[in-house]
């Protein structure tokens, strides 16, 4: 086996990988799992020990990645055997290639004097991390875009600060070391530092007469002796900051230069690539084997609370291990206080870089060069770390951001962000990862986020549907916005949005359970309902916390409970409302089959006609409300044995919800199902039908594990008369 820097050190160190992802499998169990028994115990310990002078046959390593895939199945992790299998191929046919290029050096000395060097010359290259994990795609892309030779030879790696472009810049020339004669690194960030290291570089290229204004021309004019020379800008800035001190003309064979980034613009200068965070096998990866006791499951929920930021997981990795912190425990404290802990945890190369100040810089240029993208990005911090949509903006009634009322301006602070790597920008939408929102809720003051907080308390209770029920895009509209909703509620409201937090939180509950999800229902109804007790003049908005209340109850199967809430909404509304109110005959119908659940039947029927009456006056005969006050009426039908009666009140409520509602919506599912039971009683063959597509639309809507799902499946299956077994 070579050094600790050999190809065969590197292929096992990539073996190893898998063999941790799958859950660190012994050597006994890993042949146990190789079913062809390709492999030996001495052909695996060899393998994984890097001990071959030329590559092991690619049916040895599949044997061994099939067997890692296998026990990783066995332990419960999810790991694709196309994608290892895919990865490993690639990683042999690098290995293949390093192979190929150490022997011709050993043979051919005389003919390539210049591989005859232990190592390459280097200025200022960084040590090489040993905890480099993963990025295998990124870094054979870099390499052969570089070698290319279709004006390839400068890339920029382009990136959300803390995604690792440094550490890949960094791997990509230890990687291919042997490939280069000399190797620089730049710390570009200040542009106007960048001259003085050229200064430097010139002096250690024995050129001690350079003048400081042709020191950039003379540093590449010596380094065309030195060729192949790797050269790397590290946090460039635009490609106008640095002009003069990128090689000019065309590079050709001569040397490669990358350029790590986080601005946008690079693309006219040169090939981008766009370094995304770690994939979640690579982030549980790095913590299994960076922190001793990590289990894949909880290192899986670490990693998402941390958004797979390499940065931010090589600093857990680091406070876990110097405070010996569990897992576990780490882990609660992320989930309790992820502002306060992405500012603790050190690097060992690098330990003044926390998440915290990560994006500082870029937030201090805003602040000079655009106020109003400053602005925005704190209003974007205390919402969801989902697509933002840009019309919240854009569309409010009480402007959030003054430069949304000019296009131009708009364009141009939406752009700032993405430009400088602070959100990426979608056709409709802003989205941000959670550590900038977490760094940047932390360093805004308690009353600018109290402002704006209740500034986007107000815009979402503008920009939400009120009418869930009866608006065709409520839904779409709700599942876009549902988790900035439950963002910016989810603490005690500041006294100037208070009222608009009960309706958020009542209309997300409301929205909730038209989807079938009454649980999680629940507690945002409950709490709507006591900032309501709290306030003055709120009886009508309690009215409508309690009724929507009282549906959840009922959903849960609580009905003594909902019937005394939905009879307290009742007197409240009748208290402050007039007596043909929609709002009323809401209360009434809900109630209606509360007592119908409770077998009063007759009083049921009562309750539900009357609110027919009340929303055929208000609406029309038409109108999807009118459809649930018949529903309620054939409900009481059918619990008396009126199937005839029944049929026709849901064939109606049925007719307008189809005209009212896409064709797989719940509330069309729920009224087949209920006309499959009637005409079931009737015996009329058409129910099967009927059911199987009503269990189809709840399959699709709440998934074939939800109870109601299950439940309508059953039916259809009873009636069909195949039994839920076959």
């Amino acid at each position: 086996m070579g050094g600790t820097d050999s190809p065969q050190s590197w292929f096992a160190n990539q073996l190893q990988r898998l063999r941790t992802s799958s859950g660190s499998p012994t050597q006994a169990q890993l042949l146990a799992y190789d079913e062809k028994k390709v492999l030996s115990r001495s052909s695996l310990s060899d393998l994984l020990a890097g001990k071959f002078t030329k590559p092991p046959p690619w049916e040895r390593v599949a044997a061994y990645a099939t067997a890692c895939v296998r026990a990783a199945h066995a332990a419960r992790i999810d790991l694709s055997p196309q994608d290892e299998i895919a990865r490993l191929r690639g990683d042999h046919a690098t290995l293949t290639d390093l192979l190929e290029v150490a022997s011709r050096d050993v043979r051919t000395p005389a003919a390539r004097p210049e591989r005859s060097r232990a190592r390459p010359a280097t200025y200022r290259l960084p040590p090489r991390n040993t905890h480099f994990t993963g990025r295998d795609a990124a870094l054979r892309e870099l390499r052969q875009r570089l070698t290319s030779g279709e004006d390839g030879a400068m890339q920029a790696v382009h990136g959300l600060g803390g995604v690792g472009k440094t550490q890949l810049a960094v791997e990509y020339a230890y990687l291919y070391l042997s490939e280069y004669r000399y190797v620089v690194f730049v710390d570009a960030e200040d542009p106007d530092l960048v001259a003085s290291q050229f200064v430097s570089l010139a002096r250690e290229l024995g050129l001690a007469e350079a003048s400081s204004e042709q020191v950039v021309a003379q540093v590449y004019g010596r380094l065309r002796d030195h060729t192949p020379w790797l050269v790397i800008f590290d946090n460039g800035e635009r490609p106008g900051m640095l002009l003069k001190a990128l090689p000019s003309g065309d590079l050709g064979s001569g040397g490669h230069v990358i350029v790590t980034t986080r601005r946008r613009g690079w693309s006219s200068r040169a090939g981008v690539i766009d370094l995304e965070v770690f994939t979640r096998r690579e982030a549980v990866e790095l913590l299994a084997r960076r922190v001793r006791g990590t289990t894949p499951a909880v290192a899986d929920r670490i990693a998402e609370q941390l958004g797979d930021l390499p940065l931010a997981l090589e600093q857990a990795a680091g406070y876990m291990n110097y405070n010996r912190t569990a897992p576990e425990d780490y882990l609660a404290l992320l989930s309790s206080r992820l502002e306060d802990m992405i500012a603790l945890g050190e690097l060992a190369d690098r330990p003044a870089v926390v998440v915290a100040t990560l994006w500082q810089l870029s937030v201090r240029k805003l602040e000079v060069e655009q106020p109003h993208a400053r602005q925005l990005l704190e209003h974007c911090a205390l919402l969801a770390p989902e697509p933002i949509p840009l019309d919240l903006f854009t569309g409010a009634t009480e402007p959030l951001n003054a430069a949304a009322a000019d296009p131009v301006a708009w364009d141009t602070t939406v752009g700032a962000l993405a430009g400088l790597g602070l959100a990426r920008r979608e056709a409709f939408s802003l989205v941000l990862h959670r550590l900038v929102q977490a760094a940047v809720r932390a360093a805004m003051p308690a009353d600018l986020r109290t402002d704006a907080r209740t500034r986007l308390c107000r815009a979402l209770a503008a920009a939400v549907p009120n009418d869930i029920h009866g608006d065709p895009d409520a839904r779409s509209r709700w599942q876009r916005l549902l988790p900035h909703v439950l963002v910016v509620t989810k603490d005690e409201p500041p006294a100037g949005c208070a009222a608009e937090t009960a309706d958020l939180l009542r209309l997300a509950a409301e929205f909730l359970l038209s989807i079938g999800d009454p649980s999680v229902a629940l507690s945002l109804c409950e709490r709507a309902v006591a900032i309501d007790e709290s306030l003055e003049h709120r009886d009508a908005e309690l009215g409508f916390d309690l009724i929507t209340l009282a549906q959840i109850h009922r959903d849960r199967g609580d009905q003594e409970r909902a019937g005394s809430t939905a009879q307290r909404a009742l007197r409240l509304h009748e208290s402050c409302l007039p007596a043909d109110s929609p709002a009323i005959a809401t209360d009434l119908a809900t109630l209606a089959r509360i007592r119908h659940l409770l077998g009063d039947h007759r009083a049921a029927m009562v309750l539900a006609e009357r609110a027919l009456r009340i929303d055929e006056a208000a609406y029309g005969p038409d109108d999807p409300y009118v459809s649930f006050d018949l529903i309620a009426l054939a409900g009481v039908h059918l619990a008396l044995d009126d199937h005839a009666v029944a049929v026709p009140l849901i064939a109606r409520a049925l007719r307008i919800r189809e005209a009212s509602y896409a064709p797989d919506h719940l509330y069309i599912g729920y009224a087949l199902l209920l006309k499959a039971r009637a005409l079931h009683a009737l015996n009329d063959p058409a129910a099967a039908g009927l059911a199987r597509r009503g269990a189809q639309i709840l399959n699709k809507r709440l998934g074939k594990t939800h109870p109601q799902a299950a439940e309508a499946f059953a039916l259809a299956d009873g009636l069909a008369g195949t039994g839920p077994g076959s």
